[in-house]
């Protein structure tokens, strides 16, 4: 089975220097992220039918009332966005970063200190924390459902951290840059399949699935699955990608 880690593992960056609040600064709003994230979800979950090797998931049933965007690279890099009621909680890890929690005695000061109240929970996640209960965490931002703009942490960042000392620029590169441009480039480079640019944007409206975007989409080759609507419908449902009109609830 090929190891997406090794296929992409080029840390692409936004315009140096980055860090978690560059990025907070460029996040559209909660429900513009969420669609982003479900369409790269199911835009994954064509090119790539083996869930292992999938970027971008997307779980619209993570538990009652939260739902969970999230990434891995095969590498130890990733991150997850949790949406709910209360707005959105943003955490990001990048393994190579000087703010590593295993760097040093747990998460970087100022990552996690003024996560507000109704995120705490997330914040000592077992999902997001190792064996041992610490927080896997480099970079973090929130967004209560009342705020007018993503918030992170006061940070004072390590000298020699480069151009991305927290990971920021390279973790959340596709929640920026929300191109369907960007979304092609990196997906023909960690997939080495051609894809479609119509058909990205087809997705990235969130329009229903048709046969003709599938087939544009999916990976070719004798050995590749047989792909179709019914193949995908477990992915749409998880997912929570609109089968309908409009872009869904």
């Amino acid at each position: 089975m090929p190891d997406p880690g090794a296929r992409c593992d080029a840390r692409v960056m936004l315009d140096a220097p980055v860090t978690i609040h560059d990025v907070a600064r460029r996040l559209p709003g909660i429900r513009t992220l969420r669609d982003h994230c479900r369409s790269m979800a199911m835009l994954e979950a064509i090119l790539s039918p083996d869930w292992d090797n999938r970027y971008y998931s997307f779980d619209a049933h993570w538990s009652d009332g939260e739902e969970v965007a999230s990434m891995r690279n095969g590498s130890g890099d990733e991150f997850s966005v949790v949406f709910s009621a209360a707005g959105a909680y943003v955490r990001g890890f990048a393994h190579e970063s000087p703010m590593s929690p295993y760097v040093g005695d747990g998460p970087w000061p100022g990552v996690l200190d003024e996560v507000p109240e109704v995120f705490r929970a997330y914040v000592e996640e077992d999902a997001f924390s190792d064996e041992d209960g610490m927080p896997v965490v480099t970079a973090c931002a929130w967004r209560e459902a009342g705020d007018a703009a993503w918030r992170a942490g006061t940070i004072a960042f390590p000298d020699g951290g480069g151009g991305d000392p927290d990971g920021s620029g390279y973790l959340f590169r596709l929640l920026v840059d929300r191109s369907a441009e960007a979304f092609r480039d990196f997906a023909e480079d960690c997939h080495e399949v051609p894809v479609s640019l119509a058909a990205v944007r087809h997705v990235w409206a969130l329009k229903p699935l048709t046969d003709e975007v599938v087939t544009a989409l999916a990976p070719g080759g004798p050995d590749a699955p047989e792909m179709s609507l019914d193949s995908l419908a477990p992915d749409i449902a998880g997912i929570g990608y609109p089968t309908g009109g409009g872009t869904g609830s």
